[in-house]
């Protein structure tokens, strides 16, 4: 005993503009940022020897001045300071900031994945000193 029941056409027309509005004043709401992406800020590493190019620092040896992109270097007579190998050698490593590893493995842990690779040393190294000077100070206890 099931019946097929369709709508009127006058009703379909009422439930698709209501759920058009309601999908618009939805997506109203939700304010979407998309991340703004600056290339020129972008960190790039020699594959040859593991020099770091930083633009927000510049290179004194090579009389780059600070804030110039890597895109800019002129690549006939920009070399590495290190090993002397072309432009060509360099591969990008994202900004100073973005935290090291693969993307879909940052969520894992106890939130440390989403640190960069300088607080990761810090967090690392400064729980071996305290672990070595809690250590030592039992000594101390006589």
């Amino acid at each position: 005993m099931s019946e097929n029941i369709q709508p009127a056409s006058e009703e379909n027309k009422i439930v698709e503009d209501f759920e058009k509005e309601k999908l618009s004043e939805i997506s109203s709401e939700v304010n979407v940022e998309q991340p703004t992406l600056n290339l020129e800020q972008n960190r790039f590493e020699c594959r040859s020897c593991g020099y770091i190019y930083d633009p927000s620092e510049g290179n004194k040896k090579l009389n780059i001045p600070k804030n110039t992109p890597f895109s800019e270097l002129d690549g006939n007579t920009f070399a590495c300071p290190v090993c002397r190998a072309g432009k060509n050698f360099y591969k990008d490593i994202g900004p100073k900031s973005k935290p090291s590893g693969f993307e879909e493995n940052l969520v894992y842990g106890f939130g440390f994945n989403s640190l960069p690779p300088g607080q990761k040393n810090i967090l690392i190294f400064g729980g071996l000193a305290f672990a070595a000077a809690m250590f030592l100070s039992l000594y101390s206890l006589h």
